[in-house]
């Protein structure tokens, strides 16, 4: 999904604010940021690592404009420094377990065979 995994979390980012707008995120803010989290954890495990932090500012930015605040102002203060910390643990994360992933495991390739040695034919059993 590399090259699609900025817009495609970014949709995903503002349908997850929505969602967890009208469940209540503005009066518990967790509701947003673990909404969010799961966002950028799924875009930065299926794509690269530039892509999901573009991804991760814009769903801070959205928590930060739309939950934490209303009006779309940014807002600079402790809430949004532990929901920027939390979506970059959770970016650094989804990194790690995209590059564990990607990792190829160690294969033990067994040594070839010997060919079987088949038993000599002796001349008593030729004869009919």
């Amino acid at each position: 999904m590399t090259g699609f995994g900025f817009p495609f979390g970014c949709v995903a980012a503002v349908a997850a604010v929505m969602l967890a707008v009208f469940a209540g995120a503005t009066r518990y803010p967790w509701y947003a940021l673990v909404t969010l989290g799961a966002v950028v954890l799924v875009v930065a495990v299926r794509t690269s690592f530039t892509e999901a932090a573009g991804v991760a500012v814009v769903a801070w930015a959205l928590h930060d404009g739309f939950v934490l605040g209303r009006a779309g102002e940014l807002r600079f203060d402790w809430p949004s420094a532990v929901a920027a910390g939390v979506l970059g643990l959770v970016l650094v994360a989804g990194a790690g377990a995209a590059v564990l992933g990607r990792a190829p495991l160690a294969v033990r390739v067994p040594a070839p065979r010997r060919p079987a040695k088949l038993p000599s034919r002796s001349p008593a059993h030729t004869a009919t």
